[in-house]
């Protein structure tokens, strides 16, 4: 059964988590924009109307497919840590290892804003754009000057993150989360208008200035609340700051060429695991079985076991990413999969997230991440900005022997990796997905169910999930499994070894994952939304 039908369109095509969003991309797509103008749209609406999963004060990663060059492009814009980010700073103030929440979180310049401004300039200079740059941010500065209706999800999210627990949640400790995000000291309700003022004055001086007013001006302002409540990061932090254009990384699967994000993200984790299965007759193996269930999660082990060796700052560390990625490394890995599987050490935290896909009727293709780590990221907002900051700095190790050791000017570990499939050098499947450690994991069931089993993307999309070892602030190394997997199997992968544990049928622990598939001899372009979400996949 398929909760929702596959979407498609001749010309456009946008899936992303938030339906606002969705409509906001759609519209410039049918305004002429390319797939880069439209995404920008999405980025800085669902920034505005998905606030506790992203925003203007995160990170985001770009893969983009430029039909005229035929080229794939991927833009890193991530922060880096403050020059007065150090092991010793946090340890000298009793800290073993970097808050989760508050101004000492935020310790990484926020690379959203500026990611948008440099895909913009590529989308004018090589593909061709239309767009005026203010124009991309008019229905974010609307929404959340005007407002717009709570979602089911920012609401239990909100709720969530009041609670005191040893994650240091109770973000209403905050004051200015308390102002915009609470409506008397509550979650607001499911329906209600929702506001961001300063956010909307934000917003508009960008759209008004560029990236420069983010990274000047509003910096100041960021810096001198920080500083009053001991964070570190400079105003030469903010002006310093730049994204990188980097050289996506590839794989062969099965005769399409799989792209994804190199190091600092984990996007070698995600190939590593299709290099893995490319090894296995996988399509011999029933769909939804234990053996298929077992497969995957024994690839996705090993995969992970090597991007937590080697994944950091390649600036910092030299990474074998050729070595990772070879034919060689993949056959080494699948000849070790047994029917008995073997116990690794638990996963790290990671956090959430936004995926969202789009293709335009020239072809030009968006594989787009979007993130401020855990909900609501650190929880700081500086008084005046609306900017709520991530805590994506947090995941920095206080060892100096860690990969993922704590320096000034260094960009730490990322969950973030968008992906892309081409075949005979054209985009054929564009896919993603929230979720921290189990964006790889849910990446390869997209990929397995629409290649090796035929599934449309939103079949896919739907059929249920896993989601191996730990989700941010859960300490396990079970297989989660939604229960509408049958017992049967659950109990066949008991027998396997797994420690299996029950989640509810559509949970979205499983994370909110889009495709977009196209057929390269109709044109015609087929998207898929997660149930688990409140997205929309809409064409024209």
């Amino acid at each position: 059964m398929q909760y929702r039908a596959t979407t498609m369109g001749m010309n456009g095509m946008v899936t992303t988590p938030h339906y606002l969003a969705s409509q906001a991309a759609l519209k410039v797509l049918q305004q002429g924009g390319n797939a880069i103008e439209a995404a920008i749209a999405a980025a800085s609406t669902i920034g505005v109307v998905y606030p506790h999963m992203n925003g203007i004060g995160g990170d985001n990663f770009w893969l983009i497919y430029n039909a005229h060059t035929q080229e794939m492009k991927a833009l890193n814009a991530s922060g880096r840590a403050g020059e007065q980010a150090t092991i010793d700073f946090y340890k000298s103030r009793g800290y073993d290892q970097i808050p989760a929440r508050g101004a000492l979180a935020a310790n990484t310049v926020p690379g959203a804003v500026k990611g948008w401004e440099d895909a913009y300039t590529y989308s004018q200079e090589h593909m061709n754009g239309t767009q005026r740059w203010a124009q991309l941010l008019d229905d974010a500065i609307q929404y959340a000057r005007d407002g717009f209706p709570v979602t089911p999800s920012q609401q239990h999210w909100t709720e969530v993150n009041l609670e005191p627990d040893e994650h240091f949640r109770a973000l209403q400790r905050f004051e200015e989360f308390s102002t915009i995000y609470l409506q008397d000291g509550k979650p607001p309700e499911v329906g209600s208008v929702f506001k961001q003022e300063d956010l909307a004055y934000t917003l508009q001086r960008i759209a008004e200035d560029g990236a420069v007013y983010f990274y000047d001006e509003l910096a100041k302002q960021v810096v001198e609340d920080l500083a009053a409540h001991g964070g570190v990061l400079t105003e030469r932090d903010f002006r310093e700051h730049t994204s990188s254009w980097v050289t996506p990384l590839t794989v062969n699967y099965r005769g399409y060429d799989a792209y994804n994000l190199p190091p600092n993200t984990q996007g070698i984790a995600s190939l590593s695991i299709l290099n893995i299965l490319n090894h296995i007759d996988i399509a011999s193996i029933p769909e939804g079985s234990a053996q298929y269930y077992h497969v995957l999660v024994e690839a996705i082990k090993r995969a992970f076991a090597d991007r937590d060796r080697y994944v950091t700052d390649p600036e910092f560390v030299d990474i074998p990413t050729d070595e990772l990625l070879s034919a060689q490394r993949g056959k080494e890995l699948a000849a070790t999969i047994e029917m008995t599987p073997k116990e690794l050490q638990p996963l790290d935290p990671k956090g959430d997230t936004v995926w969202f896909g789009i293709v335009d009727k020239d072809g030009n293709a968006v594989s787009f991440i979007q993130s401020i780590y855990h909900e609501f990221g650190s929880g700081f907002i500086p008084k005046g900005t609306g900017v709520l900051l991530q805590n994506r700095g947090s995941f920095f190790s206080l060892d100096e022997a860690h990969i993922n050791a704590l320096q000034p000017k260094k960009r730490t570990f990322h969950t973030l990796n968008p992906a892309m499939l081409l075949k005979d050098g054209q985009p054929c499947l564009v896919y993603g997905t929230m979720g921290g450690e189990g964006q790889p994991q849910t990446q390869a069931a997209l990929v397995t169910r629409i290649i090796d089993y035929g599934m449309n993307v939103q079949e896919a999309i739907e059929a249920p999930r896993w989601l191996y070892g730990r989700t941010w602030g859960a300490d396990s190394n079970t297989v989660k499994l939604e229960s509408r997997i049958a017992q049967s199997v659950c109990d066949k992968l008991q027998q396997f070894g797994h420690d299996i544990e029950m989640m509810p049928p559509l949970t979205d622990v499983m994370g909110h994952a889009g495709a977009i598939w196209i057929d390269q001899q109709t044109a015609v372009k087929y998207g898929g939304t997660d149930p688990r979400s409140d997205g929309a996949a809409v064409g024209y």
